[in-house]
């Protein structure tokens, strides 16, 4: 199934005018956080350092989403929950890339904001900046899909830049969540969920609460979080192991690094048998023509290795293909070394967490 008929669904049943969130002069010249929300690990009862019996498990039940507020809030849930077409979904990302898209689309199309648009963005694997120009872009250009694609890149830069050791925390090494297997799908879904919540008449904060909560439902999202609990114990050891505490590089087994036009959703062996995953489009990557993120990278890139015939260390979203295929070569070659290492630990037992 893909994303298409859900989109076209959504908006036949939704009013034509669009309501943005109402930006104001400072907020428009502000961008938002890098990190909106706190992230999710993947796991769960995953050891935190060498701290003794403190253990992380970001998941939740369908009763605890709220109601989504941009840049968030007290009243939005946050975790993951795990779907039988869409695979582990992290409501964090998820609405941080919705609120993404919402922020950059109103840019794009605000009277107070100038032709040529420039976004010092912090740093994160180095400085980090949004250009375009507004005049430049065709009327044909549809701008909710500019927004999105913008928005997406974004989240796909975060991903590169941890396993190159951007955290956000000081001195708390993040690449141990890097291309987690729910991530870009996530971050995907979010951008998508914010440009049809930019198409409804209904203002955005109530339509990204309707979205994502009937989203969910056509996803088929577990009820429990018990039933989250267990599809996270399923896939022990295969995508993620216990063994290894947070921030070890080694806690993630398997990571999602898919690029390419479309995402397809990671689903348990049981529902890959049963269930017709829902595909997600990526924006048309013709866009990238119209804006240049750029991020002049820090030390602990190995631009010579990655980019042998490249002059200075400033990238930009085209350059994002290499960067990734270069990661995934790494990360195999990680785990073939590992591989060599056998794991002589007993596994521990774990209790299933209860509602409430």
């Amino acid at each position: 199934m893909k994303w298409i008929f859900i989109s076209l669904w959504v908006v036949l049943i939704a009013p034509a005018q669009a309501k943005a969130p109402v930006l104001s002069a400072k907020e428009l010249a502000h961008p938002p956080a890098k990190v909106i929300r706190i992230c999710c690990a993947f796991g769960s009862e995953v050891s935190v350092g060498r701290i003794p019996f403190v253990k992380k498990t970001d998941i939740m039940s369908l009763d605890d989403l709220g109601t989504h507020r941009y840049l968030g809030g007290p009243s939005e849930g946050n975790g993951i929950i795990y779907t039988q077409k869409g695979g582990f979904v992290d409501l964090g990302h998820l609405r941080d890339y919705a609120d993404w898209t919402a922020y950059l689309y109103v840019m794009l199309t605000s009277e107070e904001t100038k032709d040529v648009i420039t976004l010092a963005l912090g740093t994160e694997g180095g400085p980090k900046m949004l250009t375009l120009k507004k005049s430049s872009i065709p009327s044909h250009v549809d701008r909710y899909e500019l927004a999105g694609r913008m928005a997406y890149d974004l989240s796909v830069w975060h991903e590169i830049s941890t396993w190159f050791g951007a955290s956000y925390i000081p001195m708390v090494p993040e690449r141990f969540s890097s291309f987690s297997p729910e991530d870009l799908y996530s971050n995907l879904l979010g951008a998508r969920l914010g440009i049809l919540a930019l198409q409804s008449e209904l203002e955005y904060e109530e339509a990204i609460t309707q979205l994502l909560a009937s989203t969910l439902k056509s996803l088929v999202a577990v009820d429990e979080i018990e039933e989250t609990f267990l599809a996270m114990e399923k896939v022990e050891d295969l995508w993620w192991t216990r063994e290894k505490a947070i921030p070890n590089k080694r806690l993630l087994l398997k990571r999602y690094m898919q690029n390419g036009s479309e995402l397809v959703p990671w689903l348990l062996p049981e529902d890959v048998q049963r269930e017709v995953p829902c595909i997600l489009d990526i924006p048309d990557e013709r866009l990238r023509n119209y804006y240049d993120l750029t991020i002049k990278l820090n030390a602990r890139f190995p631009v010579a290795r990655i980019f042998p015939l490249k002059e200075g260390r400033v990238v930009s979203q085209n350059d994002f293909d290499e960067l990734i295929l270069f990661i995934e070569k790494e990360s195999v070659r990680l785990d073939e070394k590992y591989a060599k290492k056998p794991n002589t630990k007993p596994k521990r037992e774990v209790k299933k967490p209860t509602a409430g």
